[in-house]
């Protein structure tokens, strides 16, 4: 059997041409991997096992970015790799050629595309390469630089798409958060607007937050609660801790926590107006709810500004009505300014005067005693304060010696003295109501009496005294049964005159004159004996005595007037 012989066999240049186009559709199929690749690794990779299938040569090392490859250079010592850098430095464009001591033909072959270059691929060979070969292993490299470049402008591509992602995302938190903001904005500027109160900044608070919310005065007393497990009674921190918690929220200047709680201070000036409190014991408030209860806070100052702005002005509005009825005025202007603060000038009213200090002299602390304890027993609520004395224009019948224990309860000790006029019927008698309370008071000094209560109607005789129409007509009558005792006294600085009154209104009785004047019996007896003798007058006799009592209580009372 004799076999077929091909109508045209292959010549070498058709076998060449063959496994020519074989390379070229392997170099596409490679470079079509590497550009779906997108990894810079994979690619080199691709590139490294590639180089045996198109010829007689190997990878020597990759440089990219003029940094060697660890994977593609292994086998590159330092110095090779400092030797080679040095040569592809001083490469030209007609010159690609490299040499290295153990190989017989090494060449760098550059990795671009046509905008740039990232580096070399250097392959050798133990002889150099055909003409073919040379141009495949160009290629392959061309190939390896667009694949890389593509691979990196990818991978920008992607971060540029991920930064553009974050942005979004940061765009979305900041709008959702700006919404919020607007609506705890809008919240709280209806309270406001509504003058809803403190109640109201409470609610609007809870509502915005879902946390439970405890407005509180400076002091730890609760002013308004919202939201549900109110506890009760509210339970008060001791004041240094108080204080404490106050000095640090407005050093920090922001909400703060302590214990239980997310704490805001209303401070619209120096001074702490109020408290606002979230109820977080699980610490669950975060960013949005801190500026919500920073919002209210500012409401809640707004609020106590404003409440305090009118409690000083119907202050000062009541202070300067009783500062004119007390000096006189019109009575139908008096009539209409006591009506427009809600107080009925027609009814009868009388002047209290009120005197005192704690066991601290404190004048503010003073007057606001004596209005807390007019306000409890509803003495009035027109009061003012007159240097080291409040006055109150009261149209109540009250137990005074029980108003003025609880002004001194209210101090939380140390003394107090009242006088009480007699009752006016309208505002013009109010300055006579006024110097008959004055006049009340200074008769405790005058007989060096303890502190007490007195009405100006139970004073009596020296009420009648006070009245008498001529004043120099008591005097007279003073002067004519005490005229060597006053004379004494005022030479020797003696209190003979005042012994004589309080054993006068003592009856007569040694004992008890002797305790009042706190003097032992003895030193009385010798007064009195000083006192028959510088006198002349025999106190036994009812007449004197009498007349004698009658003088001293003149004295009294002419000592009070002059005051």
């Amino acid at each position: 059997m004799v076999s077929a012989e091909p109508e045209h066999p292959l010549t070498i240049e058709d076998a060449e041409l063959r496994e020519q186009l074989s390379n070229v559709q392997g170099l596409l199929m490679l470079s079509m991997l590497m550009t779906q690749s997108g990894d810079p690794q994979k690619i080199l990779h691709l590139a490294e096992t590639s180089v045996p299938s198109f010829g007689p040569c190997h990878i020597v090392g990759a440089q990219v970015d003029g940094k060697w490859l660890p994977a593609a250079s292994a086998k590159l010592s330092p110095e090779m790799q400092v030797s080679l850098s040095g040569q592809l430095a001083r490469l030209s464009s007609t010159r690609a050629e490299l040499t290295l001591p153990d190989r017989a033909w090494v060449k760098a072959l550059p990795l671009r595309s046509m905008q740039s270059q990232v580096g070399y691929l250097v392959i050798g060979a133990a002889a150099q390469p055909t003409g073919n070969q040379l141009f495949l292993l160009q290629v392959l490299a061309q190939q390896t630089g667009i694949a890389l470049i593509n691979a990196r402008l990818h991978a920008k591509e992607r971060a540029t798409a991920q930064e553009l992602q974050g942005a979004v995302e940061t765009l979305a938190e900041t709008v959702r958060a700006l919404e919020r903001t607007t609506e705890i904005h809008v919240r709280f500027t209806r309270v406001a607007a509504k003058s809803e109160g403190q109640e109201g900044i409470a609610q609007a608070l809870h509502e915005l937050t879902g946390f439970p919310v405890a407005v509180e005065d400076r002091f730890g007393n609760l002013r308004a609660w919202a939201g549900p497990h109110r506890p009760e009674p509210y339970p008060k921190d001791p004041q240094a801790r108080r204080e404490q918690m106050l000095r640090r929220a407005l050093r920090e200047g922001q909400p703060v926590r302590e214990g239980g709680r997310l704490v805001a201070i209303a401070n619209p000036a120096a001074d702490v107006l109020g408290v606002l409190a979230l109820i977080d014991p699980a610490q669950r408030a975060g960013e949005q709810e801190q500026i919500a209860i920073e919002h209210g806070a500012t409401v809640l100052a707004m609020e106590l500004a404003r409440l305090r702005s009118l409690i000083e002005t119907e202050l000062r509005l009541r202070r300067d009505l009783v500062d004119e009825l007390l000096s006189g005025t019109e009575e139908s202007s008096a009539l209409e300014r006591a009506q427009a603060l809600g107080h009925d000038l027609e009814k009868p009213h009388r002047v209290v005067m009120i005197e005192g200090n704690g066991r601290v002299h404190d004048s503010g602390a003073f007057f606001l005693a004596v209005r807390r304890a007019a306000r409890q027993m509803h003495a009035g609520t027109l009061l003012v304060a007159r240097g080291e004395s409040v006055v109150v224009l009261s149209e109540a019948d009250l137990d005074w010696e029980k108003f003025r224990t609880l002004v001194i309860k209210e101090l939380g000790g140390g003394r107090c003295r009242i006088g009480v006029g007699d009752y006016c019927q309208g505002p013009g008698g109010f300055p006579q109501s006024y110097r008959e309370a004055q006049l009340a008071l200074r008769m405790q000094g005058v007989a060096k009496a303890e502190d007490q209560a007195t009405v100006y109607a139970d004073l009596g005789v020296y009420r009648i005294l006070a009245e008498v129409e001529n004043p120099a007509a008591v005097e007279r009558f003073v002067r004519l049964w005490l005229s060597p005792l006053l004379d004494y006294d005022a030479r020797k600085g003696s209190d003979l005159v005042h012994t004589l009154s309080r054993y006068l209104e003592c009856g007569g009785k040694y004992d008890a004159t002797a305790i009042e004047l706190s003097v032992h019996r003895s030193t009385l007896k010798y007064r009195l004996q000083r006192i028959r003798e510088i006198s002349g007058h025999d106190l036994s006799d009812p007449d004197t005595a009498f007349n004698l009592q009658l003088a001293t209580r003149g004295w009294q009372t002419l000592q009070g007037l002059q005051a």
